[in-house]
């Protein structure tokens, strides 16, 4: 996978979650966890972003890893909606699923690239 196409699959993990978060009711732990899982989803494409500018491989490696905790933050949020959400269940596995391959790949990158 070239580095457009990772690129287009963060900013669509973001915008699928955004989506998602706007279909979750507010109740008082569901609005805290989804500002929460918009901070985190949309750091996950803008830090691959700030990867790809990276000055050096030491550079690059240490964004990938704040791409790497923000993909895992992402799933542990995703995971507590879940449990509060259970009506959401297909959608937040669904994107889940996508938010592990995408976390797959960049510890892949990261390991590469030491």
């Amino acid at each position: 996978m070239d580095a457009e196409e990772m690129k287009r699959r963060t900013k669509l993990f973001a915008i699928n979650i955004a989506q998602l978060m706007q279909k979750i009711p507010d109740s008082l732990v569901n609005k805290t966890y989804k500002g929460q899982m918009i901070r985190s989803s949309s750091s996950v494409g803008a830090n691959y972003r700030a990867s790809r500018r990276a000055k050096s491989n030491a550079d690059f490696i240490n964004k990938l890893k704040i791409v790497e905790e923000e993909l895992d933050e992402s799933l542990f949020f995703l995971e507590l909606l879940l449990f509060f959400n259970e009506s959401f269940s297909a959608e937040i596995k669904e994107i889940y699923k996508e938010g592990e391959t995408l976390l797959k790949i960049i510890v892949s990158s990261i390991v590469s690239s030491r």
